[in-house]
Protein backbone atom coordinates (compact mmCIF):
# COMPACT_ATOMS: atom_id res chain seq x y z
CA UNK A 1 0.00 0.00 0.00
CA UNK A 2 1.53 3.75 -1.03
CA UNK A 3 1.91 5.99 1.10
CA UNK A 4 -0.33 8.41 -0.18
CA UNK A 5 -3.08 5.45 0.41
CA UNK A 6 -2.52 5.36 4.09
CA UNK A 7 -2.22 9.27 4.51
CA UNK A 8 -5.96 9.49 3.01
CA UNK A 9 -6.93 6.53 4.79
CA UNK A 10 -6.29 7.96 8.29
CA UNK A 11 -8.49 11.26 6.97
CA UNK A 12 -11.31 9.87 5.65
CA UNK A 13 -11.33 7.19 8.85
CA UNK A 14 -11.36 10.23 11.05
CA UNK A 15 -14.16 11.67 9.09
CA UNK A 16 -16.40 8.83 8.79
CA UNK A 17 -15.29 7.37 12.36
CA UNK A 18 -14.09 4.10 11.38
CA UNK A 19 -10.77 2.43 11.48
CA UNK A 20 -8.20 2.81 8.94
CA UNK A 21 -8.10 -0.52 8.06
CA UNK A 22 -11.46 -0.57 6.97
CA UNK A 23 -10.94 2.31 4.42
CA UNK A 24 -7.50 0.45 3.33
CA UNK A 25 -9.51 -2.30 2.29
CA UNK A 26 -12.16 -0.60 0.65
CA UNK A 27 -9.38 1.73 -1.39
CA UNK A 28 -7.45 -1.54 -2.68
CA UNK A 29 -11.04 -2.87 -3.60
CA UNK A 30 -11.80 0.08 -5.47
CA UNK A 31 -8.70 0.48 -6.84
CA UNK A 32 -9.44 -3.59 -8.11
CA UNK A 33 -12.37 -2.42 -9.94
CA UNK A 34 -15.19 -3.22 -7.61
CA UNK A 35 -18.18 -0.94 -7.49
CA UNK A 36 -19.63 0.41 -4.53
CA UNK A 37 -23.03 -1.69 -4.43
CA UNK A 38 -20.61 -4.56 -5.12
CA UNK A 39 -18.53 -3.90 -1.89
CA UNK A 40 -21.40 -3.05 0.11
CA UNK A 41 -23.40 -6.04 -0.56
CA UNK A 42 -20.92 -8.74 -0.96
CA UNK A 43 -17.30 -7.59 0.49
CA UNK A 44 -18.78 -6.27 3.96
CA UNK A 45 -16.53 -8.72 5.55
CA UNK A 46 -13.63 -6.96 3.90
CA UNK A 47 -14.25 -3.49 4.66
CA UNK A 48 -15.23 -4.46 8.38
CA UNK A 49 -19.44 -3.85 7.75
CA UNK A 50 -19.09 -0.22 6.08
CA UNK A 51 -22.19 0.64 4.56
CA UNK A 52 -23.47 1.83 0.62
CA UNK A 53 -24.09 5.40 1.99
CA UNK A 54 -20.59 5.26 3.87
CA UNK A 55 -19.05 4.11 0.85
CA UNK A 56 -19.82 6.50 -1.33
CA UNK A 57 -19.29 9.29 1.08
CA UNK A 58 -15.47 7.71 0.83
CA UNK A 59 -15.70 7.19 -2.71
CA UNK A 60 -16.34 11.28 -3.32
CA UNK A 61 -13.57 12.00 -0.47
CA UNK A 62 -10.72 9.45 -2.20
CA UNK A 63 -10.62 10.94 -5.30
CA UNK A 64 -11.16 14.52 -4.22
CA UNK A 65 -7.86 13.85 -2.42
CA UNK A 66 -6.44 11.91 -5.17
CA UNK A 67 -7.22 15.12 -7.30
CA UNK A 68 -6.07 17.18 -4.93
CA UNK A 69 -2.77 15.55 -4.58
CA UNK A 70 -1.72 15.77 -8.25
Amino acid sequence: MSELNTQISQIIATELSVGSHQILAAIKLLDEGNTIPFIARYRKEVTGGLDDTQLRHFETRLIYLRELDD
